[in-house]
């Protein structure tokens, strides 16, 4: 579409932190210092991903209630050690009041001068544009090809598709393919088992390790609540 950004927003908020320093979901509301400390190498990397495309970033903690001064002034003081602005976002318990510091440092960030760049040239092999991304953003040492995905990848280049830009779907859950390796992994191999075209979209998908593309369902989907009685009654509907 030819639109270069002038800012970029990092969302994060303590919990997602503190999860990825090794904390158990029900355990997130609670002071946890050292695993923040922890859990902020994974913020430190996504700062790193976005310092790559050459625009200013602003870090944007979303407040949970019952959060602590003390955990948002440490993410506060690792931001600013890495160079990046942040505010603290309260617009779920102030409305559009509690968005302005946010919006202001945005606006700030938005009239600097950038140097906005593209990870890669489109005009580079599949391979390479795939290895690119999963080598300087996820971190990996390297990327494995299924015999499937390395014929997909040769075909797809053979029928003029080599030009199109890659979306790599993958766990959400972690830098690497793997849901459980949180923080910041290193040291893994991401392995590309599927490659699909979306030539109508006009973009190659790569699918990395056990991700399901469709549906988006939740670890407990509802469907596991849903069933029928005796009688023909539908429970767990609602």
């Amino acid at each position: 579409a030819g639109m270069k950004p002038n800012a970029a927003v990092l969302v994060a908020t303590l919990r997602a932190l503190k999860n990825h320093g090794g904390v158990a979901k029900d355990k997130l509301g609670e002071s946890n210092l050292a695993a923040l400390e922890k859990g902020a190498e994974n913020l430190e990397k996504h700062l790193e991903n976005l310092n790559l495309f050459g625009v200013p970033v602003v870090v944007a903690l979303n407040e949970f209630p019952g959060d602590r001064s003390e955990e948002i002034e440490m993410v506060m003081s690792k931001c600013a050690a890495l160079g990046a602005d942040m505010a603290v976002s309260r617009v779920w318990r102030e409305g559009g009041q509690g968005g302005e510091e946010l919006a202001r440092k945005v606006m700030a960030a938005a009239e600097q001068d950038t140097a906005f760049k593209f990870l890669y040239d489109l005009e580079v092999p599949l391979k390479n544009k795939l290895e690119n991304i999963c080598l300087r953003i996820y971190g990996a040492d390297g990327v494995t090809y299924s015999k499937a995905a390395e014929n997909m990848l040769a075909r797809y280049e053979e029928m003029g598709y080599g030009h199109l830009p890659i979306c790599i779907a993958k766990t959400q859950y972690s830098l690497s393919d793997n849901m459980s390796a949180v923080g910041r992994p290193r040291g893994f191999i991401v392995n590309i088992r599927e490659v699909r075209l979306s030539a109508g979209a006009g973009f190659i998908v790569a699918i990395a390790g056990d991700i399901m593309t469709m549906p988006g369902l939740s670890k407990v989907p509802a469907a596991e609540k849903i069933d029928i009685m005796p009688d023909g009654e539908i429970v767990g509907l609602f």
